[in-house]
């Protein structure tokens, strides 16, 4: 078995609540994503040959939002038939077990991480190895791929040292990237106050900015 694969979990139902395939963002960007119903037989049977193209690579392009309905087109088909094996079955060709497995796992990655999956700010290749972290994982290693350009492999060798038992911030560290460290861009006014606010209280900016949003997020 490998690091992508995770624990074998080929007889468990997928749990997804929500609707498979529900446009992520916008209209304008995910028109393509489909929405799939796996309850219907009709819209079951076209996600097994979603997911059966998909895997052979022929319908669609490589883009994000044929990703995303191929990820879709997964999850429903591993709901609507009751387990991995069942719909790697079900979809026949070159789908595999693992194939789905990875993809479902995809759509199932919180809607603030598939927006920018779906705008190309996160590559689906990419998030197939967040969605393999769990919990506040996943968006830490997400948004240091935003923050920090993050390559696939880099993306691959965090979440595979996470799930090893090392902590994001350790792993990342080893990939030269600084968790929590962002670049903002304020206007002039704020970045004037900032520094005052900073100069006169005897701090750093970075703490005065930790403050202020802590207060926000309460």
């Amino acid at each position: 078995m490998t690091p992508d694969e995770g624990p074998s979990t080929e007889t468990d139902p997928a749990s997804r609540a929500s609707p498979v395939g529900e446009p992520v963002i916008r209209r304008n960007v995910t028109d393509d994503a489909a929405r799939f119903d796996p309850t219907d037989a009709e819209s079951l049977a076209e996600a097994a040959d979603v997911v059966r193209r998909f895997a052979e690579n022929t319908a669609g392009g490589a883009d994000n939002v044929y990703m995303l309905r191929g990820a879709a087109a997964c999850a429903a088909l591993v709901r609507g038939e009751g387990s991995y094996k069942a719909a790697a079955e079900r979809a026949g060709g070159e789908a595999t077990v693992s194939f789905i497995r990875k993809w479902a796992r995809v759509h199932d990655l919180p809607r603030s991480v598939r927006r920018y999956v779906a705008l190309g700010e996160i590559a689906p290749t990419a998030a197939k190895h967040i969605a393999r972290l769990s919990g506040e994982a996943r968006f830490l290693l997400a948004w240091a791929v935003l923050d920090h350009g993050l390559t696939v492999r880099e993306v691959r060798t965090v979440a595979s040292a996470v799930n090893d038992g090392a902590t994001v911030e350790a792993a990342l560290a080893d990939a030269g990237v600084e968790l929590g460290r962002i670049e903002l861009s304020l206007p002039a006014d704020l970045y004037r106050r900032l520094r005052r606010t900073a100069a006169l209280s005897d701090r750093d900016p970075d703490d005065v900015v930790v403050e202020a949003l802590s207060t926000y997020f309460e």
